[in-house]
Parts: structure tokens; sequence; C-alpha cells
């Protein structure tokens, strides 16, 4: 009973999720995230550009109130709208910046984009990033796979699960579909496998 309960949460936080980067869009959504409190459910928002998600006096944040009543059944939604100070580290805003320079562009020139972006990512205080660059779209025959890395990075256990920040978008281009997922791990943390000598 108790499983059903997390699984139909979860469910409704990840339609929740699809639902806001749907209506906000490309390049003003990031990510979101539910606190649970006595008076009711606190949305917390997270964007680069908070004026234009909250809009002219508020409209946009009574709408998505009333949506997530009456669609998502929540009691007493609370929405807070917080800015991300360095959109450099955020996953979901760098893999969308790939996505429209290859949209604008064309694929042609993706490996010069990878590391471009690799670079402000790593630049910006990363202790490691990964972008995987895939699809049909990329120049040749047949399907095709980059990876563009640097740093640290964590790819199993809880750190991997719990701290890493990890994004994926697509982009339509005329040769076909490409993919891009985005793994950055944070400056500042703390990795299990780290060992400080006491002196």
């Amino acid at each position: 009973m108790i499983e059903r309960k997390f699984v139909a949460e979860k469910m409704r936080e990840f339609l929740v999720n699809e639902y806001l980067s749907k209506k906000l869009g490309a390049g003003k959504y990031s990510s979101f995230d539910i606190k649970r409190t006595p008076l009711g459910e606190r949305i917390v928002i997270y964007t680069s550009r908070p004026g234009v998600i909250v809009g002219k006096g508020g409209e946009n944040i009574k709408e998505l109130t009333k949506v997530l009543k009456t669609r998502f059944n929540m009691e007493n939604p609370q929405i807070e709208v917080a800015e991300i100070t360095n959109p450099d580290l955020d996953a979901q805003t760098m893999a969308e910046n790939v996505v429209t320079t290859m949209e604008r562009f064309g694929p042609k020139r993706f490996k010069s984009v990878g590391y471009k972006v690799l670079q402000r990512i790593i630049d910006a205080g990363a202790m490691g990033a990964e972008i995987i660059i895939s699809g049909r779209g990329l120049p040749g025959a047949r399907a095709k796979s980059w990876r563009f890395y640097a740093g640290y990075l964590k790819k199993s256990g809880d750190v991997s699960v719990s701290d890493i920040k990890y994004a994926h978008c697509v982009a339509n281009l005329n040769s076909g579909t490409v993919g891009v997922k985005i793994r950055i791990l944070p400056p500042g943390t703390i990795l299990p496998d780290k060992i400080t000598f006491i002196e």
C-alpha cells in the first residue's frame, strides 16, 4: 500500500515536470521541487528568467496554481520562483543551449559546440561534466554518438542519484533527431571516497 503511494507521488511529479517544461518553454524552465508543509504543497520553480515565469501582475503564477489544483489534484499549491544564480552549472539550461545552437546553425559544427559548452561548465567551477550528443541527425551515414567529458564524475552510488545534475533535451533538425544528455557534478560536492587525514 505504501509502495503504491510512493509510485503515485513520483508519477505525479513526473507529469507536473512534463507539463511545466511544455508550458513555460525552453530556456525559461529548468526544474522544480515539491516541499510538503502543514498548509499544503510548496512548489519551487527554478529558472534563469524569473520575471518571464511570474508574468505581468503574477498572471502566470495564478494560472499555474489553478492547473495544479484541478489537473494534478493538489490541495493548496503555493508556487515560488527561485532564480538560478549560475546558469552554467545548470544541466537543463546547458542542454537547451546545445539544442538551440544546433537548431539554429545545423549539426555540422556539433563537436565545437560540445567542447565549448563543456569548457563553460568546467570554467564555472564544476568538479566534472559529461555531454553526450547522439542520433541520426549528426553528419554521417549511420547513427552516431559523441561523448565530451572533463573532470571527475560519479556514475554509480548515492552521489550519482542525489548530487549529479542530469538533463536530457532533443533537437529536431532537417537531417533527423539529435538527443543531448548532460551530467554535471556541482562544486563543493562531498564525495564518500575522499579521505582527509587528521593531523
